[in-house]
């Protein structure tokens, strides 16, 4: 394995650090102030077909979590696999990275409740969905940095394929190509199991981690050799 040593690693880079504030502080507000101030209906990202839409969505859903769980391991990956990202491409490339990879999410999770929700409409008409659940089923939000975050972890094991990571409770290190592989893999196959218990949206994942991957191979095409 190769080591990776820039002139200058920031630990924590300004992006990576405002990222991790700003979605700390949103969370703070949805816990605290949520009840009184219709936070999710506005700022989360809701089907085309629900009245709560609003285009802004695309973006302010990706700064909102859903539980304390979901906020911190989706920080703590942001920190792990973001910092070294903004490190080597500077603030304005990783931030310019990370919202695309949250719209490509947002954009694929959107084309697959769309499709969805035509088949709910139509259980609906035939009387085979209750309208509390056909409009809970409808008006559900989406939250969370997920998706971008996906982009961060494909981005980093395109460049960094033969680094090392810890996965608990594996008792030794693992390549993070293989790491990625697995979880991606881990995602297709939920996203086929379509669970009706599961509400994780997988497919919002795959869109981020594919936008994430297209972004660094075209990125990366004029230094193919330049990996670590």
């Amino acid at each position: 394995m190769t080591e990776f040593r820039p002139g200058r690693f920031e630990v924590l880079p300004t992006i990576v650090k405002n990222l991790i504030i700003i979605n700390t502080l949103v969370f703070i507000a949805q816990v605290t102030v949520g009840s009184k101030i219709p936070l999710e209906p506005l700022f989360a990202l809701h089907t085309w077909q629900s009245v709560f839409f609003k285009p802004w969505q695309f973006v302010t859903y990706m700064f909102m979590h859903g539980s304390f769980t979901h906020l911190f391991f989706n920080m703590f990956a942001l920190w792990m696999f973001g910092s070294t990202l903004e490190n080597i491409w500077g603030p304005k490339r990783f931030i310019t990275f990370f919202i695309a990879c949250g719209l490509g999410a947002a954009l694929c999770h959107m084309i697959v409740l769309f499709t969805e929700n035509q088949s709910l409409g139509q259980l609906f008409m035939d009387g085979q969905l209750s309208p509390y659940e056909y409009y809970g089923r409808l008006n559900t939000p989406t939250v969370g940095a997920s998706g971008a975050v996906y982009g961060c972890l494909v981005a980093f094991g395109y460049l960094f394929p033969n680094s090392f990571v810890y996965i608990f409770p594996i008792p030794f290190p693992v390549k993070v190509k293989w790491f990625v592989i697995g979880y991606i893999g881990l995602e297709i196959y939920s996203s086929i199991q379509s669970n009706p218990g599961d509400d994780i949206a997988h497919i919002a994942h795959l869109g981020g981690a594919l936008v994430g991957f297209l972004l660094v191979y075209f990125w990366n095409k004029t230094n193919r050799n330049r990996f670590y």
